[in-house]
This record gives structure tokens, C-alpha cells and sequence, in this order.
């Protein structure tokens, strides 16, 4: 049998309702033991939620994600992959944070996320409003080497994430993609933005995406044509680094109210689930190279029964064991 390179509690000796409550009961990253180190992931929380443009509260979700995480189990029967045996991972608690200030608190997140474990390490975050994903990226870049030209990134959402300005304020979760853009740490013809849907705004909102060469896969895309411009997507990707940001809106409400700016007419959890699974299956290598991750805009104040914040706890699962798959070959 295979040694684990993460240590979990026995859960038939000790009840998953015991215990401090860290992401799927993985260690503290201060209580791992040396033989697991350098950790593979670490998971660190960011309860920023300043940059929201509708309903606030988002700063409890990594919280409410780690509780509903207690039920989440390192075997993934689809992708018969024990990820535990493949990652030695780690809870790194929450990152620091500039509360009133978006601009300053991307920075502040960057720099933590950026040193946060070891060198080797990944980061996956547990958001807080999408304006987090700003300084995720830029850590991001930072610990891939800083690639030439930015990171790839996949990207499943409701809402581009590229407007320039909103109520006057150039950093919000509006607005982290455009940002990243502009910096070179992201590359938009490398970006893949799945789930994106209307009403919109404007006939504009989605020009700069277009313009700019992202992928745009809409709801209604994915509905007609299926995985075609997505396994495309992964085909031209290959090895490149790439980032990978989930926000829960793009899962319709009924499966996860518990967010901020819900949008009708989504993914049903299970789709939501499968195509990130695809995503393993349609990528030449067997998955992507992640070099940093997300999930984010979850909001308890509007869940039900803990709904969202589990989903979105599986969520950061599969994530993960897309990486793990990629480096098992």
C-alpha cells in the first residue's frame, strides 16, 4: 500500500465533527511533519470582501467552506486517484488583509500568498470576493518564475471579470482579470473563461474579452455545442503554466444560493463537477499545469443548509486532483 504524504485523521476513530476544523482535515502547515515537507498545496483563506458590487459577506466563506469540508473524503472514485498518496497538503490559515482598501489589499495578499510555505509550494485560496484573485495571480506568477507574457488561466464564472471601472473604483471584483492583463500576469489569449451569462449590463461588457483574444465559452455555448472550443482550448494550452479561479455564481442558485451576485440559468452542481473532471480527460497530458488556484465568492449569509460552501469545497477538490493527475502522467 502506498504511504500517504498528507496525514488525516482516522475517521472511524475520530469523528469528523472533532477536532480543529482546517480544509478536509488536512494538517496545520505547522504540525506537518518534516518527511512531508515541502507541502505540494497549501490552502490559505482570504476574507476580503470590500470589492463586491451587491450583497456582502463573502470574508466568512473560506470559514464556511472548511466547516462543510469536514466531510470531504481524499479518494476520487471517477479518476481512481488517492490524493492524499500523490500531495502532501496543508491548511496555512487565513492571509492578512487591507479591509478598505482593494487596491492595497491585492498587494498585501500578494505578498503573503507569494511566501506562504515553501518555495516549491501552490497556493490554493479560499475566497473572499473575486478583487482576491488579483493578488493570487501575481504570487502566482511570482512562484512559476515569472513566465514571459503571463499565465494561463482557466476561469468558470458568470461574469467576465473585465470591467475597467465601477462606481469610480479601478480594483473590485469587478475587475481583477483586466488588472491582471494590464500588469503581465495574465495572458488573455491564453485565458479560458467558461459558464459566462446574461442579462448584462451593457451590449459591451463582453468587448474587451473579445478584443483581447479570451476564450469565451457562455452557458448557452456550452449548452449547444458542448465541450468542443473547451477541449480546443486544452489542446493549445499543453504544458503552459495556468491558473485555475472558480467562482460559485457560475453554478445556477437553485444548487448554490450562498452568493453575492447569483445569476440564473446555470450550471446544476453535477455539471459543474463533471466539467472540471473533463478537463482532465480533454487535456493531452492528463490535466493542466497548475501553478495556483481558487475558489471563491462564496456567501453563508445566503446559503441553505450548507449547500454552496460544500459544493464549493468540492470544488476545490477536483481542482486539485487535476493537479495531482497531471503530475501522476
Amino acid at each position: 500500500m502506498t504511504q500517504p504524504k498528507t496525514t488525516l485523521p482516522n475517521a472511524r476513530t475520530t469523528p469528523r465533527f472533532a477536532g480543529l476544523c482546517t480544509f478536509g482535515r488536512y494538517p496545520r502547515l505547522e504540525d506537518v511533519i518534516p518527511e512531508h515537507r515541502p507541502v505540494d498545496w497549501a490552502i490559505v483563506g482570504s476574507v476580503y470582501d470590500c470589492g463586491v458590487t451587491y450583497r456582502p459577506g463573502t470574508r466568512f466563506g473560506a470559514r464556511a467552506i472548511r466547516d462543510e469540508s469536514q466531510y470531504l473524503k481524499p479518494y476520487h472514485i471517477e479518476h481512481d486517484l488517492m490524493l492524499t498518496e500523490v500531495f502532501s497538503l496543508a491548511d496555512a490559515g487565513d492571509a492578512p488583509l487591507d479591509l478598505f482598501n482593494a487596491e492595497n489589499n491585492a498587494k498585501v495578499l500578494a505578498e503573503h500568498l507569494a511566501s506562504v510555505a515553501d518555495p516549491q509550494s501552490k497556493v490554493m485560496m479560499l475566497g473572499g470576493d473575486h478583487s482576491n484573485t488579483l493578488g493570487a495571480l501575481r504570487a502566482a506568477h511570482e512562484r512559476a518564475g515569472k513566465p514571459s507574457g503571463g499565465l494561463a488561466m482557466i476561469h468558470f464564472d458568470s461574469h467576465v471579470d473585465t470591467v475597467d471601472i465601477t462606481m469610480g473604483e479601478k480594483y473590485s471584483h469587478a475587475s481583477p482579470f483586466i488588472r491582471a492583463v494590464e500588469e503581465g500576469v495574465l495572458d488573455p489569449k491564453r485565458m479560458l473563461s467558461v459558464g459566462v451569462k446574461g442579462p448584462l449590463n451593457t451590449r459591451d461588457d463582453l468587448n474587451y474579452a473579445k478584443d483581447h483574444g479570451v476564450e469565451l465559452v457562455t452557458y448557452e455555448n456550452w449548452r449547444r455545442e458542448g465541450t468542443k472550443r473547451i477541449d480546443a482550448f486544452l489542446n493549445r494550452l499543453g504544458d503552459d503554466p495556468c491558473y485555475f479561479t472558480f467562482d460559485i455564481d457560475c453554478v445556477d442558485p437553485v444548487f448554490a444560493p450562498g452568493t453575492g451576485t447569483p445569476s440564473v440559468g446555470g450550471f446544476t452542481s453535477a455539471e459543474a463537477l463533471e466539467l472540471v473532471r473533463h478537463i482532465a480527460r480533454a487535456h493531452p497530458a492528463g490535466g493542466p499545469n497548475l501553478v495556483g488556484a481558487d475558489v471563491v465568492e462564496v456567501l453563508p449569509d445566503r446559503d441553505v443548509a450548507g449547500n454552496t460552501a460544500l459544493l464549493a469545497a468540492h470544488v476545490a477538490f477536483e481542482i486539485l486532483c487535476l493537479s495531482a493527475l497531471a503530475q501522476r502522467g
